[in-house]
């Protein structure tokens, strides 16, 4: 029997998921110099996050729920009539902080969960390439071949596909559990809750969503630097990828994140109206 304090979702169609896509995409149009802004201030700060002391690469993985506030932040702005701001970004680390925290924890610690499972199927050489890339006793020449060897192993390639079953869980109760603390005040274990049984409900949906993504995130980068390759000069090569990438990979990041506040907003709150901003009063 359902609890009566559960947050309530809709289950969409499996088609759903590309519209997601196309509406984030949408939205991204309707004021692209901002979101591009907005993306570029959102890498800037998951770049020197890397830099915090004893955290250090963790520390992108455990902002990443503050940060994503900003986008959901903006397309809420957008949506009602405003367009977003620069200073949406900071708005996770003004409120809902300690709601959020958690989430990024939970991330690191589900994915560190998944990764060492991967032992059970290949006897510890990922983890232990992971963990030692470089021994002390092998010089730079077997270092690398260590890590080829590793790599073309079959056991490998099979613990890494466990590792990504395994990961699916946490993926999908952090899915929408960032927009739920902050539009739905929820907990952080009501959060988890809810966004995993309406991931769940709707993974058709979201399996879609993640097809598009990766053609749009790994394939089309693939086949467009593949051309580059082949017409561009190999002393301008980097110049012209570094020219042609950077600015598509910033409206890939803003279009997947408006794409987060779009999905939530259908899965969560279908086919409600919204109210637009009232102009003659601060946005807080």
């Amino acid at each position: 029997m359902a609890d009566p304090t559960d947050i309530t979702f809709t289950r969409h169609e499996g088609r759903r998921g590309f519209e997601w896509v196309r509406l984030a995409y949408r939205m991204f149009r309707g004021a692209p110099w901002r979101w591009l802004a907005l993306a570029g201030l959102y890498v800037l700060v998951i770049i020197a996050c890397r830099f915090l002391p004893f955290v250090g690469g963790l520390a992108p993985f455990l902002v990443k729920p503050l940060l994503s506030v900003g986008f959901l932040a903006g397309a809420w702005r957008q949506e009602r009539g405003e367009r977003p701001i620069a200073t949406d970004l900071l708005r996770g680390f003004r409120s809902n902080v300690w709601a959020l925290l958690p989430l990024g924890v939970i991330f690191v610690v589900g994915s560190g969960l998944a990764i060492a499972a991967t032992a059970l199927i290949d006897q510890g050489r990922l983890l232990g390439l992971m963990i030692d890339p470089a021994p002390a006793d092998l010089d730079q020449e077997a270092s690398a071949q260590r890590i080829t060897d590793t790599l073309a192993d079959p056991k490998v390639h099979a613990g890494m596909l466990f590792a990504a079953v395994c990961m699916v869980p946490t993926l999908l109760a952090l899915w929408w559990a960032p927009a739920l603390v902050v539009f739905q005040d929820a907990g952080v274990v009501k959060a988890l809750r809810a966004s995993f049984r309406a991931a769940a409900a709707n993974w058709r949906a979201l399996l879609r969503y993640c097809l598009v993504v990766f053609f749009f995130f790994s394939l089309f980068q693939g086949l467009v630097n593949l051309l580059i390759f082949a017409v561009v000069p190999e002393a301008l090569v980097a110049y012209v990828a570094t020219a042609v990438f950077a600015p598509y990979a910033l409206c890939v990041i803003a279009v997947v994140q408006i794409s987060d506040y779009i999905s939530y907003r259908d899965v969560f709150h279908a086919g409600e109206t919204v109210t637009p901003v009232d102009r003659t009063q601060p946005v807080t």
